[in-house]
């Protein structure tokens, strides 16, 4: 069983950039995809990015290309999300999730493991 937890969240301006962290408690993430994924006010969970723990390989959601990136130490077992030009669409509760490897990622239902959440608040 992995537990994850997410740090790193707190209120910001539009414009400004924060780093989301989330600590994972497993001996290797070999064979895992590591993901973010948010859930703003009103709106369902989605897909932020994700990460191949393995090969460090990335996917981003349109919506954040360019503005986060999303990274791990594999020595700590931490995944990071550094987010740039925050806007305030940007704002949600963002979640740490994992799951063993598979094509599929973007999906919600696809994964195994998820934090408690960090908050994220972009004001204009």
């Amino acid at each position: 069983q992995v537990q994850l937890v997410e740090s790193g969240g707190g209120l910001v301006q539009a414009g400004d950039s924060l780093r989301v962290s989330c600590a994972a408690s497993a001996r290797t993430f070999r064979r895992y995809v590591m993901a973010w994924f948010r859930q703003g006010p009103g709106k369902e969970r989605e897909f932020v990015a994700a990460i191949n723990w393995n090969s460090g390989g990335t996917y981003y959601s349109d919506s954040v290309k360019g503005r986060f990136t999303i990274s791990r130490d594999t020595m700590k077992n931490i995944m990071y999300q550094q987010m740039n030009s925050l806007q305030p669409e940007d704002t949600a509760v963002y979640y740490c999730a994992a799951k063993y490897y598979s094509s599929q990622y973007t999906y919600t239902g696809e994964y195994d493991y998820w934090g408690q959440g960090t908050q994220v608040t972009v004001s204009s």
